[in-house]
């Protein structure tokens, strides 16, 4: 590092501290990000940004105020200080501002293993990682070329402090790699990719078998036709089915609920999922690149059902979500260097089936295995759901053709109180969410 993250935080809390702030905290973050692309087996691009970024946030009374910088010279601090404290005399008032009681405060932060030990890959060993993958995505018949391969390279550390005595913090490191592509020419072009991240190098799928994969997803999109439209069973394939739980988790997030614009706002204590259904936030799983071990208000963060055996336990909370429900803090602060602190989960874990995918195909029968979406219209107040699907076609559980252009809708209480599992989910994500089976949905198609 190139500055002492702890010393530079103090620096900015006495700053606001002698501006006129009445409390104050801040996060500081430092370090480096790589990336490199290559295409048709020739670099294309690399890029690396390294530096320290922090932002500030003041209070006066109930009053907040947040600013952010990349230029640590003491005289840019004490402008920042004075100009957030500004800010924060001229901002509405708030009864839901304010810092954690010192009471509250993690007492240690775990080790989650979050950094690599083994060093940062060069950009060289970045782009024969991408040269790799491009080649065996390239090297399956029927693909027509690639439209990018890339892989990076983070580290940051991370530091958290407050007047009111919080000071902790940790390091995290990410790797990636992916691939898309392309089978076909002109409008009979189909794509599709590959991507794997986490925060070991080691813990990497190998580029062949992203590339592998890449491939073998865009050629079961090729001659793409709609269905009859009509009502059928619909199938979230693994890599999509988290984002229909993630309707959930938004819908139960405090600040939806705060501001009484949720479709959940009313479900606390009853059933949202399937009878023996479990959605847990697991925020302190070593090497998953979800995890962290306080959140950004400095409390510790615990493993803990959202969902359990069906019902609906917990919100998502921060402190101000928290005072303005008069409910305690779930631990689940977020923030960014230039935003106030706000509430988001961690990793996520849903209760799996018996079944594999397999299975749930031939339990579907007819109907529409979703492996990409576009674009969405989703109700926040009545739960409406209704996206762009792709994927493919199934007739009594055999595949007839892949799907492109359609809409699925449905109503996402109904949705997710019907749900079946397979048993399918990658065990390494942050959101082990496996296949999902919905049993009828509207799909608009011919």
């Amino acid at each position: 590092m190139t500055h002492a993250l702890p010393d530079l935080a103090q620096q900015l809390l006495d700053a606001a501290k002698a501006a006129g702030a009445d409390a104050a905290d801040t996060l500081v973050t430092e370090g480096f990000q790589t990336s490199v692309d290559v295409r048709d087996a020739k670099l294309e691009e690399a890029q690396r940004a390294e530096g320290v970024d922090f932002g500030l946030r003041v209070i006066i009374g109930t009053r907040q105020a947040v600013v952010s910088s990349m230029d640590a010279r003491p005289d840019t601090i004490r402008a920042m200080a004075e100009r957030a404290v500004a800010m924060a005399r001229e901002a509405p008032e708030d009864p839901s501002v304010g810092l954690a009681d010192p009471s509250l405060l993690a007492t240690e932060v775990p080790d989650l293993d979050l950094a690599d030990d083994a060093g940062d890959p060069s950009p060289d060993v970045l782009r024969d990682m991408a040269l790799a993958a491009e080649a065996a995505a390239r090297g399956v018949d029927g693909i027509t070329k690639t439209d990018s391969a890339g892989a990076g390279a983070s580290r940051r550390h991370i530091h958290l402090a407050g007047t009111n005595g919080l000071s902790a913090g940790y390091e995290r490191t990410s790797r990636s790699l992916s691939v898309v592509a392309i089978a076909g020419t002109g409008t009979a072009m189909e794509r599709d990719w590959a991507f794997d991240g986490r925060t070991h190098l080691s813990d990497l799928d190998p580029p062949e078998e992203i590339g592998r994969l890449a491939a073998e997803r865009t050629l079961a999109r090729r001659a793409p036709r709609r269905p009859r439209t009509g009502t059928y069973p619909v199938l979230y394939d693994e890599r999509v089915a988290a984002g229909l739980i993630g309707h959930l988790v938004a819908a139960i997030n405090g600040m939806m609920i705060a501001r009484g614009s949720s479709w959940a706002k009313d479900l606390m204590g009853a059933s949202v999922l399937p009878d023996g259904l479990s959605l847990t936030e697991r925020p302190l799983r070593p090497r998953v690149t979800g995890s962290r071990p306080l959140d950004a208000e400095g409390l510790a963060t615990r493993e803990a059902p959202l969902v359990e055996d069906g019902v609906l336990g917990r919100w998502v909370l921060d402190l101000s979500t928290a005072r303005r429900l008069g409910l305690k803090s779930t631990g689940n602060a977020a923030r960014g260097t230039s935003t106030p602190p706000s509430p988001s989960v961690t990793n996520l874990h849903l209760t799996a089936g018996t079944a594999n995918r397999d299975d749930l195909i031939a339990q579907m029968g007819t109907g529409l295995l979703v492996t990409s979406l576009i674009g969405s219209t989703i109700n926040p107040n009545t739960g409406d759901y209704s996206r762009g699907a792709s994927g493919i076609w199934y007739e009594k559980g055999a595949p007839v053709h892949a799907v492109s252009e359609v809409t699925i809708a449905g109503n996402l209480r109904d949705m997710l109180r019907t749900i079946v599992p397979a048993n399918d989910a990658r065990s390494y994500a942050s959101h082990v969410v496996p296949s999902l089976l919905v049993p009828s949905m509207t799909i608009a198609g011919e």
